[in-house]
């Protein structure tokens, strides 16, 4: 597998996708590729317009967007590319759609065979065992949490450790532990805005701002950026 998860597309006072856009550009392959997008997370805006401003930045990167909400039969639209691309937005209504069209297992095995995959935001949240440590509001119901089990463990994006003065809900820490007190077994990373993850043949990258790594008997293990670690993230106290 070849797949590239970013916490965050687009970082406070800049242009739509500009951190990470090196990164992708060097997790692409230099020739043009057409590239299935899935805009179906959106909802305080159109699919229509999402996926018009992500093939604008494509395009600038030399790559060709195939927008999945367009096409008739999703399935073959997706067998005809590339590379595989999934935004952020609300991760149950991302989920709920790509049951309703069938593409959890789908883009799972297409992954599974070698398709590059970019998720950013619910786009990472889905490669995971669940969309259980997203960050989003449950808006509507998908048929189940279970996602596409990609990568072993679950991701937080946008992570934090910040406290708001004068707050009193509960940190990301401490909805991460409440998390796994009920999942034991489970594996947690806090990815930070402005990080990502590569994982290519079981060799996992970490890039940019760097992330946090949660388990439940364990105190919380931070790792910098730009470390490349062919490890189980389950297993990172030395990292």
């Amino acid at each position: 597998m070849r797949l590239l998860l970013l916490s965050n597309s687009t970082m406070p006072g800049e242009p739509f996708f500009t951190w990470p856009r090196q990164l992708v550009k060097d997790f692409l392959p230099a020739q043009r590729q057409r590239i299935a997008f899935v805009p179906f997370a959106a909802v305080s805006f159109s699919m229509d317009e999402y996926a018009d401003t992500v093939a604008k930045m494509f395009d600038e990167l030399g790559h060709e967007l195939v927008s999945l909400h367009r096409a008739s039969d999703p399935i073959a639209a997706l067998d005809s590319t590339s590379a595989i691309a999934i935004g952020g937005g609300n991760s149950f209504q991302l989920l709920k759609l790509l049951y309703k069209h069938d593409l959890v297992r789908a883009i799972r095995h297409r992954a599974k065979d070698g398709l590059p995959y970019i998720g950013w935001s619910a786009g990472s949240n889905v490669a995971c065992p669940t969309i259980m440590t997203t960050n989003d509001m449950p808006i509507c119901e998908p048929p189940s949490l279970r996602a596409m089990n990609l990568v072993p463990w679950q991701i937080n994006p946008h992570y934090t450790d910040q406290r708001i003065a004068g707050h009193g809900g509960e940190s990301r820490d401490q909805r991460i532990a409440e998390y796994l007190e009920l999942n034991r077994e489970s594996t947690v990373v806090g990815l930070r805005e402005g990080a990502a993850l590569s994982v290519v043949r079981g060799a996992v990258s970490i890039l940019g701002a760097g992330m946090r790594v949660f388990r439940r008997t364990k105190m919380p293990v931070d790792i910098g950026a730009d470390r490349s670690l062919r490890i189980d993230l389950a297993d990172v106290d030395n990292a």
